[in-house]
């Protein structure tokens, strides 16, 4: 008799961790995964800002489980799941992929709210190539701005915008000031890399919304010790090769946009065809299932499921590996023929850092807050403690170590510098009389449109 099968789509947090806790069960499970490696992501924008490597943040799929004898894992992009005949398909494969359970944990994507061509112009952070286009932005604004001459357009050059006041963007603006002001300071020798600008844009009252308020005001005013301008209450409403531009018409002039705003939920979860939560999470049962079909769990930030007090669980990666390990629990009821257990969310707490010494930390529900020394070394240890392989722990640790003390960067390679995403720098401030026309002709819009600077 052939063994249960059990499909899990996605190596993040959840589905990474869901396959782990298949160890030793007798079942067979079949992990796909559009990439060879899983990521950890809080770590990413320190990728995106010079400080890590990928290799140091990633780890091989197969090598992770390589002691599973029961996991196999596939690389494919699943285009669609047929509940009805119990089977997903996978881009270029002729056959289906039979389950007798599905795990989901396909995660989110970028969401520009209704505007993807912004995209373009403000790469998210998500995965490995989007923290290279970054860095790789990020790195070319300095060099360029060693060749630029006129002074509008190297400010322009030298201004970094964030879009986005939560964890990722908070932890990205912060990180720049001192990169930019310690570390690349003594490697140029026509600008001053200390007159760089940062500025922080979130639309609602005040940044890291998912803090108590008091932790919010300190890493608002921790950051603009470092120099972040912050703008909350502040929403974008247009994005272009030019820069930004902000509620009430004000445009700030910058070649180096980064986006961490919005999210939106894998394209995967809509053809399962149950109901969805507005930004596309799909809602589950209290077990992690989907309504009517036991068989079928969904987890990790695809998921919507429901809050005793009210709300969703947050997508952030304690919740996605507790929930992987609740699913495959769940299944291994079920295949024993015991009923399904509805999920508990542990919150562990939430960390941001802000830069050296600076960061805020909050447990149980608030009621433990913390900032300062304290929590920026426990942010340190915590995601040290969290990293896949020793390998990668000590890696990490020695990186960090050697930038503390040293304030040098090591990973700031530049490939592909014709890259066609961009080409359009050259073109904008290459040309000293282009720019100040355009930039009168924004002045000028900004004026008519009742904005001020």
């Amino acid at each position: 008799m052939a063994r249960t099968r059990v499909v899990i789509i996605g190596g993040g947090f959840g589905g990474l961790n869901a396959a782990r806790a298949f160890a030793g069960a007798d079942v067979e499970v079949l992990l796909i995964d559009r990439t060879n490696h899983h990521l950890f992501q809080p770590l990413l924008y320190q990728v995106a800002t010079t400080s890590l490597a990928p290799s140091e943040i990633t780890a091989p799929i197969r090598w992770v489980l390589r002691k599973q004898k029961n996991v196999t894992t596939l690389l494919g992009t699943v285009e669609r799941i047929d509940r009805r005949n119990r089977s997903v398909h996978v881009k270029g494969e002729v056959d289906p992929i039979h389950y007798d359970y599905l795990i989901v944990a396909t995660g989110t994507r970028h969401a520009y709210f209704g505007r993807p061509e912004w995209e373009t112009w403000a790469p998210g952070l998500k995965n490995v190539e989007d923290a290279r286009r970054i860095r790789k932005r990020f790195l070319l604004a300095f060099e360029r701005a060693e060749w630029e001459e006129d002074p509008a357009a190297r400010q322009a050059l030298l201004t970094f915008v964030v879009v986005g006041g939560g964890p990722t963007g908070v932890e990205l603006a912060g990180v720049l000031p001192e990169m930019c002001r310690v570390a690349f300071r003594p490697d140029f020798r026509r600008i001053d890399t200390g007159r760089v600008r940062v500025i922080l844009v979130e639309g609602g009252t005040r940044i890291l919304p998912a803090f108590p308020p008091a932790l919010s005001a300190r890493a608002q005013r921790d950051l603009e010790r470092l120099g972040v301008e912050v703008r909350t209450a502040t929403m974008v409403t247009e994005i272009d090769e030019q820069g930004v531009v902000l509620g009430g018409g004000e445009r700030i002039l910058s070649q180096s946009v980064f986006w961490a705003a919005g999210n939106a939920a894998s394209p995967l979860g809509a053809t399962l065809d149950v109901p969805l939560e507005r930004t596309g999470r799909v809602l589950v049962e209290p077990d992690l299932s989907l309504p009517g079909d036991p068989r079928v769990f969904v987890i990790g930030d695809l998921s919507a499921a429901a809050l005793p007090g009210g709300g969703y669980v947050p997508s952030v990666a304690p919740a996605a590996n507790q929930m992987g390990q609740h699913a495959a629990a769940n299944i291994l009821r079920l295949v024993r023929g015991a009923p399904s257990q509805p999920f508990r969310y542990f919150n562990k707490g939430d960390l941001a850092t802000i830069g050296r010494h600076k960061a805020v930390a909050s447990f149980g529900g608030g009621r433990i807050q913390m900032a300062g020394y304290f929590a920026w070394f426990m942010w340190l240890f915590i995601h040290i403690a969290y990293l896949i392989g020793f390998r990668n722990r000590l890696s990490v640790m020695l990186q960090w170590a050697y930038n503390y003390l040293f304030f040098e960067r090591g990973v700031r390679l530049i490939t592909e510098t014709e890259d066609a995403s961009m080409s359009r720098h050259p073109a904008t401030i290459g040309r000293t009389g282009e720019f100040e026309a355009r930039s009168a002709a924004a002045k000028a819009a900004d004026a008519g449109q009742g904005g001020a600077r």
